[in-house]
């Protein structure tokens, strides 16, 4: 027999027009099949907040008799869930934030659908560039995500979903220090080092009587179940795919810090520092620093070394390594407050919003890993280090896929691994960073048994 619930709207979707009850009801109707797909999962990954579990299809599958539909009312709409994870309620009633989270995802998936046809209609039928950055900073405004009220204290931090417990404590530390000093998080939203900055700085927050702390989760569709929303996170916001994701980050940090991680923390890390290498933002303010425990020295020489051997000199200059000092960490940042503050000043940019940092067209438009666009990446040295950062970040991403996105597992179970070819040295120093995380276990949570999604060739 199906359990049922009915969620009634929060927030802004408590008040709804009726054009915008038609546009989502027709973008959620069963019959607009990929979309309500996308729409159903999203609302299970929420749903499944807390689970330690990273694998979407397993999810998918011991859930696949959950449904969920919207129920037009006069001024907006209910929600109806069928047979939700029961973890999800206390006595039968639904958690206050798992309620919020999904009508986050509500306004979000309707927003998505609404604004991208609308910049469609401005031209091209793929979006460009500058097109982009506005479709980013519309979600983010819709979301009440640019806070005016409190500039330049908005930190994102990256790293791993799957890592040991010392890391983690480690994440929490940081987090707590950044949090005494008034600053809010931004992270990923799922767990692991995407939880423990928010959970450090919650702390910090209650301890200077701060009410109004900020722990901000930005997700995607296509990652969401792997990473489900953790419970601290109090704004949610699903951008479209992976890119706008990235430079939804990049735009609203007043600063960054990357905690140990696998392919995923590699990837952002190196999206950013393509950007940073870019000529158009040689005077951009963007602390970058680089942090973990004490006997986590010997992971960041590996990542600094691959930048060096890849990226060169240029690229290692743009971040600062700081191991077994939360505290350093976090005075750092705050040292850097008033240069990122004065810097949006003197150039009249927005305090909350990075207007003026250059995107190039490469690191925005979406990045599909198949077996054919992974194997057609330019894996090779002799490119500029800002093209070779787009193309690496793209291989990176390709793995994450393969590794716990449904649909990027559906593939590697049909076909195989993907198949990478490129520079024979470049291939070498690959291999010695991706197994470097297998070995380490930062390819899956604990407890997985991880069988590679890729296959270098030289």
């Amino acid at each position: 027999m199906s359990k049922t619930y009915q969620l009634n709207p929060v927030g802004w979707m408590s008040q709804l027009s009726q054009l915008e009850v038609n546009q989502l009801t027709t973008a959620t109707d069963v019959s607009n099949s990929d979309y309500y797909r996308v729409f159903r999962n999203c609302c299970l990954a929420v749903l499944n907040s807390g689970v330690e579990q990273d694998d979407s299809e397993a999810l998918f599958e011991q859930y696949k008799d959950f449904d969920v539909r919207l129920i037009r009312k006069e001024r907006g709409v209910k929600m109806e869930l069928i047979n939700p994870p029961e973890g999800a309620f206390v006595n039968g009633k639904l958690i206050a934030g798992v309620h919020e989270h999904l009508f986050a995802v509500l306004r979000d998936m309707l927003y998505m659908s609404t604004k991208h046809q609308q910049y469609q209609e401005l031209g091209k039928k793929e979006l460009d560039g500058p097109l982009i950055t506005h479709m980013v900073f519309d979600m983010l405004r819709h979301a009440n995500a640019l806070s005016s009220s409190e500039p330049a204290n908005l930190i994102v931090c990256w790293g791993g979903h799957s890592i040991v417990q010392e890391e983690y404590k480690y994440t929490k530390a940081v987090g707590y220090e950044l949090g005494l000093r008034g600053f809010n998080i931004c992270t990923g939203c799922g767990p692991g080092a995407m939880k423990g900055p928010m959970k450090g700085a919650a702390i910090g927050h209650a301890k200077q009587r701060n009410k109004f702390g900020r722990y901000l989760g930005i997700s995607e569709p296509s990652i969401i179940a792997a990473e489900p929303p953790n419970a601290i996170v109090n704004e949610l916001i699903i951008m479209p795919d992976i890119e706008k994701r990235l430079e939804a980050f990049v735009r609203v940090s007043h600063g960054i810090v990357i905690f140990p991680g696998g392919v995923g923390t590699a990837e952002e890390l190196l999206y950013l520092l393509g950007l940073m290498l870019h000529e158009q933002n040689a005077d951009q303010e963007i602390p970058l620093i680089l942090t973990g425990p004490e006997d986590r020295k010997a992971y960041f020489e590996a990542i600094d070394t691959f930048v060096g051997a890849t990226l060169g000199k240029a690229a290692q200059d743009k971040y600062q390594v700081i191991v077994g000092d939360a505290e350093a960490v976090a005075n750092q940042l705050q040292a850097s407050q008033n240069k990122v503050l004065n810097y949006r000043k003197d150039k009249g940019d927005s305090f909350n919003f990075n207007w003026r940092l250059h995107i190039p067209e490469d690191f925005q438009y979406p990045f599909e890993p198949t077996h054919k666009t992974m194997a057609e990446l330019d894996l090779h040295l002799e490119q500029d280090a800002g093209s070779l950062a787009a193309n690496l970040r793209k291989c990176f991403s390709g793995i994450v896929a393969g590794n716990v996105k449904a649909e990027g597992v559906r593939q590697i179970h049909k076909h195989g691994p993907f198949e990478l070819s490129g520079y024979p040295e470049l291939m070498a120093k690959m291999d010695t960073l991706l197994q470097s995380f297998v070995e380490q276990g930062r390819m899956k949570l604990p407890g997985s048994t991880y069988s590679p999604c890729y296959k270098l060739k030289v």
